[in-house]
């Protein structure tokens, strides 16, 4: 029996490593799609007038929608046909995300160039009169402003004397390239609604010696914290070679994709000749519950908890480049940094959470929204983004606290409860795009982060209040 243990072991390390190297590439698309914001806005949205932001914030909003849209359908799938099914599926999906990603700058180039090339050539010859050697910035904005004020087209923006892009002011003109960009988006969040429901259980199953399930998960989110470090460099320096504004080319998605392709493909293939261990819950029945699972009162509000975290997690990783370029006119090469830093911040803080284990969930969560809601006041007073990096350290442990707290005491129910507590990504597509419809609406970022801050305040209650348990799976009513 020893010898067969040890064999099983053996024979799931590799399917482990597969698994921990999925959940990285989880984190580097949630990631990528994200940072994509800024460069989609600066090559597709040039026309896109006074809602290029809150346009440009819809491609969190397709690809978070999916999770609410494509749930269901995924658990199904999974209840169906088995956990191995839709883990191939998935990589599947993903796969066709990323023929779709790159289609959008074919369309761009091939469809939408002509309606776009005259005012493409307009704004550059407009912001190369802002990058003469030679002249005062001062005079170079005056130059810019008196050129563009020729056709009326576009209006010089500016950040403390210095121009900082175009403002198309004829209305609103959107390529067939920036839809076709949408649906990639959304159904790259439909690929990652089948991957994160099967890698987890996978992960726990995959027994490797001298590890313990909770260890497994652990080094996978390291993997996946990593990979959304790395991944607005990825975007900065590799696919867009560091270029800004209207140097940026969609043509550049091309190479990065296709070696994203294959390797995805490759996974996806040994996979079929890899045996997986068997989950519990794919293809089987479940247990007839006689009450429903939004009977308990803490795990709905620890729904609405997760709805808001995600949200808020979401808004600062992204949103920051845009606030920081939009309002206070840093490079996107430098903005990057900080979404680097900003998701850093939270593989920092899930190494430094593995010595809290005798910390409460609760207080965990109760000082994490307090330092992330001083942290975004800061940034708004000071207007210095570089503080928003650091809500990176205090989000990292939200998620699992939250979760913790949302399932406590519900036995039987719990299976069902965290399926809920996943709809709660969605909060990940309705805040970003609200923020950008604000900022579009004020005309700047920076009031915007009120309503971050409203997320984060709900947060703050939930650890202060809304986690108490009053009821359980045995019916047992809980002090308050």
């Amino acid at each position: 029996m020893t010898t067969t243990t040890k064999q099983t072991q053996q024979n799931y390390l590799v399917p482990f490593i597969i698994m921990v190297v999925l959940m990285a590439l989880v984190g580097l698309i949630t990631n990528l799609n994200q940072q994509f914001q800024a460069p989609m806005k600066a090559a597709y949205l040039l026309l896109g007038g006074a809602n290029a932001d809150t346009l440009a914030t819809s491609l969190n909003f397709a690809f978070f929608l999916a999770y609410l849209v494509m749930g269901p359908a995924s658990a199904n799938y999974i209840g169906k046909k088995g956990y191995k099914p839709a883990l191939l599926l998935g990589l599947s999906i993903l796969c066709i995300s990323f023929l779709i990603y790159m289609s959008s700058a074919w369309v761009f180039d091939n469809v939408d160039i002509n309606k776009f090339q005259g005012f493409i050539d307009e704004a550059r010859g407009i912001e190369d009169l802002t990058k003469q050697e030679g002249i005062a910035p001062g005079d170079a904005l005056q130059a810019a402003q008196t050129q563009a004020a020729l056709t009326g087209n576009f209006q010089v923006q500016e950040v403390n004397g210095e121009y900082n892009g175009l403002l198309y002011t004829k209305g609103m003109v959107i390529p067939v390239a920036y839809w076709v960009f949408l649906l990639g988006s959304f159904v790259a969040g439909t690929a990652l609604t089948y991957l994160q429901a099967v890698i987890n259980p996978y992960i726990v199953a995959c027994d490797v010696k001298g590890t313990t399930g909770v260890q497994r998960q652990s080094i996978a989110g390291t993997g996946n914290s990593l990979m959304t470090t790395l991944g607005p460099i990825f975007v900065a320096y590799v696919i867009f070679s560091g270029k800004d504004g209207l140097d940026i080319s969609l043509n550049s998605l091309y190479i990065p994709f296709l070696v994203l392709l294959v390797l995805v493909a490759a996974l996806a293939f040994s996979l079929t000749k890899i045996h997986l261990p068997e989950v519990a819950g794919g293809g089987g029945k479940s247990e007839h519950l006689r009450e429903s699972v939004w009977s308990f009162s803490h795990l709905k509000l620890g729904l609405i908890a997760l709805f808001c975290y995600v949200g808020v997690e979401v808004c600062v990783g992204a949103n920051v480049v845009l606030f920081a370029q939009g309002d206070l006119g840093f490079a996107l090469k430098d903005a990057a940094l900080m979404a680097s830093l900003y998701w850093g911040g939270l593989l920092v803080g899930r190494f430094a959470s593995s010595f809290l284990n005798k910390v409460s969930a609760q207080l965990q969560l109760l000082v994490a929204a307090s330092g992330a809601i001083l942290l975004i006041v800061l940034a708004m007073i000071t207007k210095i983004p570089w503080f928003l990096c650091g809500v990176g350290i205090f989000h990292s442990i939200m998620w699992p606290a939250i979760f913790a707290l949302a399932i406590d005491g519900l036995g039987r129910y719990t299976s069902k409860a965290s399926g809920v507590l996943m709809m709660g990504c969605f909060g990940g597509a309705l805040f970003p795009v609200i923020q950008g419809i604000l900022k579009s609406a004020i005309g700047s970022w920076n009031p915007t982060w009120l309503f971050v801050v409203l997320g984060e305040l709900f947060i703050l209650y939930y650890a202060i209040s809304g986690h108490k348990v009053k009821k359980t799976d045995t019916g047992v009513t809980t002090e308050m």
